[in-house]
C-alpha cells in the first residue's frame, strides 16, 4: 500500500459519518442483492417425502413434492400443500414470506391495511407487502445507479479526455455538440419513447446513458487541458510515447482524483431519477418493484400515511447515506488534508 493510499484511507476513516454511512449502505446492499432468499412466498429449502427442494431457485409441480399430488405448478403459499408438507417434511422460509407481487388476500379488512405483526409496513392498495416491495425496490434503484453511473462515468471520461488532451477544432466541435445535445428535452423525448415502446431497466438505462454521459466530461477535460502542458507529459511526447499511452498513463491517473469525487453524488442522482420517472409513470413496468411507485402510492392513498412516511424515510435514507460517503471521499482525496481529518 502506497503512502498516498494510506493517507486515502485514514482521511476517510477520520469522517465518522461517511464511514459509518459506508458500511450501513454496504450491509443493505449484500441483503437485498439476495431479495428471493430475505423476501418471497416460497420456501428456500424443503425436503418432502426424502427428497429435497429449492423452491427459491426453480419451480416445482405439486406432484413433484407430494406423490399424491396434482401435475400443476405448486402454490407454496397454498394452507393445505404447507398442511401436507409440514407432515411429511419441513420447509425452510424467508423472513419475509411475501414477495414483492404477491397478493395477500386473507388481511381480514380493505387495503391499504397497517402495520401489523404480520406486515410490519402494512400492504398498499393491491394488498401487497410494504416491506418485500422496498426489499426488492431497493435492489434494482441500487443496481440501475450503479450500472448508469459507471457507463457514464466511462463515456464521459473518455469524451473528456479526447477534448482536453488534443484541445482545437476537437476541443471546440465537442463543446458545441455537448452544448446542443445538454438542451434536448429529455422527459418529452421519454414521454414519445414510452409512447412507442414499453420502458424497461435496459430501455431506460440506454436512454438515460445518452444525457448522463455529460457529468463528468468538464472535470476531465480541465483535467487534461491542464496536464497535457506539464514537463513529464511533454518529455514522454519528445521521447515517441503514443497518445493512448501518455492518456492512460501520464494524464488519466491525476484526472481521476476529481472523477472520484462526484460518483457518489452521481449515484445518488441515478437513484433518484429513476424514482422519478416511476413515480411519473414513465419509469419501470407497471407492477415492477420501484422506490418511486412507493411515493405513488403514498400520493394517491393519504388516508394511508405509512405509505407517504415509509417512501420518505427510505429514499430519504438512502440518498443520506450516499451523500455523505460522498463527502468522505472528497476528503479522503483532498490533498490539503492531513491524516486524522486535519489540515
Amino acid at each position: 500500500m502506497t503512502p498516498i493510499l494510506r493517507r486515502r484511507l485514514q482521511n476517510f476513516r477520520a469522517n465518522r459519518r461517511g464511514w459509518v454511512s459506508l458500511w450501513i449502505f454496504a450491509v443493505l446492499f449484500v441483503l437485498t442483492l439476495g431479495a428471493e432468499f430475505v423476501a418471497n412466498d416460497r420456501p428456500i429449502v424443503a425436503r418432502v417425502e426424502g427428497k429435497w427442494f429449492f423452491p427459491v431457485l426453480r419451480s416445482y409441480a405439486e406432484s413433484d413434492i407430494l406423490s399424491d399430488g396434482f401435475p400443476t405448478e405448486a402454490v407454496w403459499r397454498d394452507p393445505i400443500l404447507r398442511e401436507e408438507i409440514e407432515k411429511r417434511g419441513w420447509a425452510i422460509w424467508p423472513a419475509v414470506p411475501y414477495r414483492y407481487d404477491t397478493i395477500i388476500r386473507d388481511l381480514g379488512q380493505p387495503a391499504p391495511s397497517p402495520p401489523s405483526w404480520r406486515n410490519p409496513l402494512g400492504t398498499d392498495d393491491q394488498s401487497r407487502d410494504v416491506l418485500a416491495r422496498i426489499i426488492w425496490g431497493f435492489r434494482i434503484s441500487v443496481l440501475f445507479g450503479f450500472a448508469l453511473t459507471l457507463a457514464s462515468s466511462v463515456i464521459g471520461i473518455l469524451a473528456g479526455a479526447v477534448q482536453g488532451y488534443y484541445g482545437g477544432w476537437v476541443d471546440l466541435g465537442f463543446q458545441r455538440f455537448i452544448e446542443i445535445w445538454s438542451g434536448m428535452p429529455q422527459l418529452f423525448l421519454l414521454i414519445i419513447l414510452s409512447s412507442i415502446i414499453e420502458p424497461g431497466f435496459w430501455t431506460l438505462l440506454v436512454f438515460l446513458l445518452l444525457f448522463s454521459w455529460m457529468a463528468l466530461t468538464g472535470v476531465v477535460r480541465a483535467e487534461f487541458l491542464r496536464g497535457r502542458n506539464l514537463d513529464y507529459v511533454r518529455a514522454a511526447k519528445a521521447l515517441g510515447v503514443s497518445d493512448s499511452r501518455v492518456m492512460l498513463r501520464h494524464i488519466l491517473p491525476n484526472a481521476m482524483v476529481a472523477t472520484l469525487t462526484f460518483l457518489p453524488f452521481l449515484l445518488s442522482g441515478s437513484v433518484t431519477i429513476l424514482a422519478s420517472l416511476d413515480f411519473l409513470g414513465f419509469g419501470l413496468p407497471p407492477g415492477s418493484p420501484s422506490l418511486g411507485e412507493l411515493v405513488n402510492q403514498g400520493k394517491n392513498n393519504l388516508q394511508a400515511p405509512w405509505l407517504g412516511i415509509t417512501a420518505f424515510v427510505v429514499l430519504g435514507g438512502v440518498l443520506t447515506l450516499l451523500i455523505f460517503i460522498g463527502e468522505a471521499v472528497r476528503d479522503a482525496f483532498d490533498p490539503r488534508k492531513l491524516p486524522g481529518g486535519e489540515r
